[in-house]
């Protein structure tokens, strides 16, 4: 089973090095890094040609965001499985692609999904929220629910059944992805209660109080197009209290 990891980058030279490593020191051998850059204007495109360790694929041009992003290196994919990891984030260790391979051996499951943190940019020993995922149930995509999307591996005919992401949600695409998956097309996702990826504060959706404000309306409406039937007030209140506790929990980091 080859493994497909898509990396999309802009503008990130202090982190990518330390993501292409992550990738390439996982103990499981059926790997594919792939990374889309977005035309950066730093010197993350002369780190990633510099580099000792080099991505399987990759692609430096314009792009339309992030979800574009996104959508260009699944296409390029060729694993049986797809997965995501951000410019700026890293796996917990080297094993977490070999537990997605155990998990997804059983042709019972389209995905499996884990557990993730947030850490401080500049310490990725310093925890900061603990994203403790569960199993999905009917219905929890729309009380603003999604697995740690780093955590989130598809099968490639999942993704073909799904469909892509968005490029019109400039924030929630990848909550709006998961609940069409989830609640539209029922993706049966094994959750493993496993820490698997360490993600870095300040990314697109979390990097202020506006843009997560202009976020959480982008997915009201676009779950709202999927079959969401609660009002505005009942959702954001479902949303904050679904989050609220991983500020409070460390578990296992």
């Amino acid at each position: 089973m080859r493994i497909s990891v898509i990396t999309v980058v802009y503008n990130a030279q202090e982190t990518i090095l330390e993501a292409l490593q992550s990738v390439a020191s996982q103990t499981y051998p059926y790997v594919e890094h792939i990374v889309i850059d977005g035309a950066s204007t730093d010197g993350t495109v002369a780190r990633i040609n510099a580099a000792t360790v080099k991505p399987a694929k990759f692609v430096s041009e314009p792009d339309a965001g992030i979800y574009d992003a996104m959508n260009k290196g699944i296409a390029l994919a060729t694993g049986e499985v797809i997965g995501l990891l951000n410019a700026d984030d890293v796996f917990q260790d080297e094993t977490v692609l070999a537990q997605v391979a155990e998990a997804l051996r059983d042709p019972e499951y389209d995905a499996c999904h884990a557990n993730l943190v947030y850490v401080k940019a500049d310490n990725t020993r310093h925890v900061t929220r603990y994203w403790q995922s569960r199993p999905h149930t009917p219905g929890l995509c729309f009380t603003g629910w999604m697995p740690a999307h780093p955590t989130f591996y598809l099968r490639r005919s999942t993704y073909d059944k799904v469909g892509a992401y968005r490029t019109d949600l400039r924030y929630q695409s990848d909550l709006e992805f998961c609940a069409r998956a989830f609640e539209v097309h029922a993706v049966r996702s094994r959750y493993i209660d496993s820490l698997w990826v360490r993600m870095r504060l300040g990314g697109v959706t979390n990097n202020s109080f506006k843009t997560m404000w202009r976020g959480n309306w982008e997915s009201y409406h676009a779950l709202r197009e999927l079959g969401l039937k609660r009002s505005p007030l009942s959702y954001f209140f479902l949303k904050f209290s679904v989050k609220l506790p991983q500020f409070f929990r460390r578990g296992r980091a």
